[in-house]
């Protein structure tokens, strides 16, 4: 497929271009990309670093804790990218120790929406550094999955992207789950991983997270300019930056 851009060490990259507006647009190719920790690259060899470099990044916005950074490291120094830590999360939880008894999905969608009222400001500075940056943009957590799946569920909302194509990129991370798996029993040697959903990510969490902000707030949009506090000037440049109109 061509959304999804292969790495040796990065296991959940891929394009958001492509996906149609409901005005007859499409996102932008080779404008957005969302991924799992660019801290991996540190270690990466030279056939992957070559590969990220040729996408011509010039904005990294990381969404995970200073503390997962500190322990698992960050996007090596590179000349001419910008680099914004913005850590959404403010509750976190240990998501190989959810409870397999729980309805897991509506679990996952309860953690989004404290995400989203939680980390409204950070919320809010990543969609202005996204509607002003300058060349492509990357934004990523740990797996790629939650906090870079809600803020790419928000976004594409407020592109005017169709929920079954929201829930469709979402679900794409799925594609990445056995590695996901793998790297969690690599790094954990001899512990238990409780939860049998671990690294999953099925539309019905995000189709579950939207319902419950539209139930909330009205709409997307009427949560990031009310509660998010976002300037809706930022929402037109976001959609004159990343959405190409449909043709005449």
């Amino acid at each position: 497929m061509r959304r999804h851009i292969p790495f040796e060490r990065l296991h959940n990259f891929r394009d958001l271009g492509g996906c149609r507006t409901v005005g007859g647009g499409t996102v932008r190719w080779e404008t957005l990309y969302r991924s799992d920790s660019l801290g991996r690259l540190a270690d990466a060899g030279p056939a992957d670093l070559e590969r990220f470099r040729a996408l011509r990044v010039a904005t990294v916005i990381d969404l995970r804790h200073p503390w997962e950074i500190a322990a698992k490291g960050r996007l090596p120094e590179t000349e001419g990218v910008s680099w914004h830590n913005l850590s959404i999360e403010h509750r976190p939880y240990d998501q190989a120790e959810i409870d397999p008894a729980l309805d897991p999905w509506r679990y996952l969608a309860d953690r989004f929406a404290e995400v989203a009222e939680d980390g409204a400001a950070e919320l809010r500075t990543a969609l202005e550094v996204i509607a002003a940056a300058d060349g492509p943009l990357v934004f990523h957590c740990a797996s790629g999955k939650d906090r870079t799946g809600l803020l790419a569920a928000v976004l594409l909302a407020l592109l005017e992207v169709p929920d079954e194509e929201v829930l469709a990129d979402f679900a794409l991370t799925e594609r990445a789950t056995e590695r996901l798996v793998a790297d969690w029993r690599a790094a954990h040697p001899g512990r238990e991983l409780r939860w049998p959903g671990y690294g999953r990510a099925p539309a019905e969490v995000a189709r579950l997270f939207l319902a419950d902000l539209r139930a909330r707030y009205g709409s997307v949009y009427g949560y990031a300019t009310g509660h998010v506090g976002l300037d809706p000037a930022v929402v037109g440049e976001l959609r004159a930056r990343l959405v190409e109109p449909a043709a005449v």
